[in-house]
This record gives C-alpha cells, structure tokens and sequence, in this order.
C-alpha cells in the first residue's frame, strides 16, 4: 500500500441553505422527501509533493410531490496531503479513492449536525465506496467519444 501523510484536513467552504421554512414546519401534509447527493473531488499538487485534495459533496433535499426545496447543504472539506509515490496511476488511485476514504467521516458528521441543528430530522449519509466511484468515473471517461479533428 502507498504510504502517505494526511498533514492536516479541514472545513473549506460550507453552505446551508432551508428557503421554504418555516412554512414546511406548519404543513401537515409535505409528503415524502427525496435526497439527492453528489460527490466530486478535486485535487491540486503544490511543491515538497503537497496535494490539496478537496471532497465537494452536495445534498439536496426536495418534496417529491412539488420538488419544493427542504435544505440544500453544499460543503468543501480539505485534506492536505503529503505523497511521494512516482507512479502516476498509484498517485491517482491514492489521491481519488484513500484519501477521500479518510476524509469523508468529518463530512458526514458535518451534514448530520447540520441538519439536526436546522429542526429537521438529523439526515446521516451512507457510506461511499470511493473505489467503485473512481472505477465508474473511469469507464465514463472511456465511453465519452473523442471529439474529431477538423
């Protein structure tokens, strides 16, 4: 296994957003909430082999009868890594797949807490297998047609 160092890891870019309260809170019936969640990393090298490894996760909570928004949660959550690997493909699996693996409990948390703290019911989000997202993202990436030279 690649050795690497997590130097440190912390809250970027956060935002919380709940447009249609309070009047969600006095309706009897809203009927059922639908989530949606979606998960990006970005990474930066730097010198000294220092990447920047942002997880960028979105969760939007929306009323299925009307799509009428519940809360919208958008984070950035960094992690500063240390990597001296050669090997590219070692490096990209690495920076794409573990490092996210360390860093998404501290997202979770902050998701749960925030939707506890809005009044809503606390949301905790599964867990991610950040290797098949990397294997998918792959395959699209083999899929997607090269544009033709002109």
């Amino acid at each position: 296994m690649p050795k690497f160092n997590i130097i440190s890891q912390f809250l970027k870019d956060i935002s919380f957003e709940s447009p249609n309260v309070p009047e969600l809170f006095f309706k009897q019936d809203n009927g059922q909430a639908k989530i949606e969640i979606n998960i990006d990393i970005n990474i930066k090298g730097a010198d000294n082999n220092l990447f920047m490894v942002d997880l960028i996760t979105k969760v939007h909570s929306k009323l299925d009868k009307d799509s009428k928004t519940i809360f919208m949660i958008e984070s950035t959550y960094t992690g500063m890594v240390q990597y001296e690997e050669k090997d590219e493909e070692t490096k990209k699996k690495t920076l794409l797949i573990d490092v996210p693996t360390l860093l998404f409990p501290s997202v979770r948390a902050l998701v749960t807490r925030l939707t506890a703290e809005s009044g809503f019911p606390a949301f905790v989000m599964q867990p991610v297998d950040f290797a098949a997202l990397y294997e998918q993202r792959q395959n699209a990436a083999k899929e997607t047609p090269k544009p033709a030279n002109q």
